[in-house]
């Protein structure tokens, strides 16, 4: 008990302190001249240079670089995002916690929490949390228990994200029923809306469920008649619902393409005096699209400004997909500039759905086009944009532009290394430039990505073909520098799988 409170006593102390944590110098030589950007830079370089823990260590401790929580945050969204090797990300947030008086935010645990499940270290990410609960338990929230099972969920069943679920009873310090609506979001988003419904009707006596419960619930059925009795079940436990539960019974009609039940629907919201919210309408917009209607659709955005709602960046980015499904990319590509003259800024997305539409139909000129604008206006492209220029790259077998892609993607941080560099390498092979596929694979490595044993085997084969020795030496020991898959360690999931007494409510 004493230790908790010192943990809090300490973290009060920190936060009163003149110079906030989130700005406080963490390391003995603070460097004023150098930005938050350079230092976020520089970190993540020594993090992405393969290297042994010790090498890690000794390269971060040496760099006299001033460690901050918001520099922290940044470093691992940068790991994030770059699909990074997780290990090393790891030694550095290891590195960090041990140093004097500092202690984490919830973001960069949960980050971290993250990026290890996405690369499915459960063990280490199960270690981390038992760390976590010993030095400051206060950081893992329900939005951890989400992350956590999320990724578990991705690759396990129901029933293992079920028992990983209830191990956070020994983790989080307030195990209530925002925990139980983090498993239930978590089985909507990577199982099925079914599952998650089973699974409430399982657990629904440990707990009492609110109306965020409710609205997790009601989205994503497949059936409207279902989705409707659930309604009446959730107004007859008493919990009235909001303009969220509204917009899930619309969303529901919507894509079930039943447009006169969510036109009356919005009828009567209105007569009940609850005022339609831009989510409402981007999902009319989306089950106009569905049955065809991208003209009405596009008219929702003038209706919704009418009533004072005014469209954002997705209820834009629904109407322009609806014109790519209709193949009027003219009218697409005008929508687009209405965004920016409306002061809207496309975003990924609105870019991936048209180079989506673009890959269809062969035009690698426009797709290219398209990225060039991306890059002018400062967005970067996510993963799918990235896979469908590079295939259609493939396709036509333009390496020059692949091979700028690809440095763009190298000197930025966007989109997978491991999933662009296979179609990458395989291109290069196949039009015999070994020698940048060679630097290709070599980049990926420095960034502390391993590509696939399927591109390795493609650029060996080749390699002894041209007699390059002591090139594919050394292809093959950095490789190997990665070493063998870490074995499963039981020892720190025992500890939570030990059953808890008493059920929290």
């Amino acid at each position: 008990m004493y230790c908790v409170v010192a943990r809090r006593l300490q973290r009060l102390s920190l936060s009163a302190s003149p110079t906030p944590l989130t700005t406080r110098y963490l390391c003995s030589i603070p460097n004023p001249l150098s930005s938050q950007n350079d230092d976020v830079e520089r970190i993540f370089r020594i993090i992405t240079t393969p290297s042994d823990p010790k090498s890690l260590k000794y390269s971060l401790k040496n760099s006299q670089i001033p460690l901050s929580n918001d520099v922290i945050d940044k470093v691992l969204k940068r790991v994030r995002f770059s699909h990074s090797n997780p290990l090393s990300a790891l030694e550095f947030y290891k590195f960090t916690s041990r140093i004097n008086g500092f202690l984490h935010t919830p973001y960069s645990l949960d980050t971290m929490l993250y990026v290890l499940g996405r690369t499915r270290k459960f063990e280490e990410m199960w270690e981390l949390l038992l760390e976590t609960k010993r030095k400051d338990q206060s950081l893992i929230t329900p939005r951890t228990v989400q992350v956590v099972l999320a990724r578990i969920a991705k690759v396990c069943s129901v029933r293992q994200t079920v028992e990983s679920f209830k191990k956070f009873r020994k983790l989080v310090l307030k195990f209530d029923v925002n925990c139980y609506n983090a498993l239930f979001r978590t089985l909507s988003q990577e199982k099925s809306m079914s599952d998650a419904r089973n699974v409430y009707h399982s657990l629904k006596d440990e707990f009492r469920p609110n109306l965020h419960t409710f609205n997790i619930l009601l989205a994503g059925w497949k059936s409207s008649e279902e989705a409707e009795a659930f309604f009446g079940e959730m107004k007859e436990m008493g919990v009235e619902p909001d303009l969220v539960s509204y917009n899930c019974l619309v969303d529901v009609f919507c894509k079930g393409r039943e447009l006169q039940k969510a036109y009356e629907l919005v009828g009567r919201m209105r007569d009940e005096g609850i005022d339609l919210d831009v989510i409402t309408y981007t999902s009319l917009i989306g089950g106009l699209g569905l049955v065809g209607q991208p003209d009405k659709a596009r008219e929702v955005l003038k209706e919704m400004r009418e009533y004072g709602c005014y469209p954002d960046v997705a209820a834009y980015n629904a109407v322009i997909r609806n014109f790519c499904i209709a193949k009027r990319l003219g009218d697409a590509y005008a929508l687009m500039e209405e965004m920016v003259e409306k002061g809207l800024s496309p975003n990924a997305t609105t870019f991936n759905v048209i180079i989506r539409s673009l890959y269809w139909a062969n035009d690698l000129r426009s797709s290219w086009g398209l990225y060039q604008r991306m890059k002018g206006m400062g967005c970067l492209p996510n993963t799918q944009s990235c896979m469908f220029l590079i295939r259609l790259m493939k396709r036509q077998e333009n390496v020059d532009l692949a091979l700028e892609l690809w440095g763009d993607m190298v000197e930025k941080g966007f989109g997978s290394y491991i999933l662009v560099s296979d179609v990458l390498l395989d291109l290069l092979c196949d039009v015999g430039r070994l020698e940048e596929a060679e630097r290709c694979f070599l980049q990926m490595l420095e960034k502390g990505q391993k590509p696939s044993q399927v591109s390795f085997r493609r650029i060996k084969v080749l390699m002894e073909l041209a007699k390059r020795d002591d090139a594919l030496a050394n292809l093959s020991e950095k490789m190997s520098a990665f070493g063998p898959a870490i074995q499963t360690r039981r020892s720190y999931a025992d500890e939570l799988d030990r059953p808890v007494s008493g059920t929290m409510i």
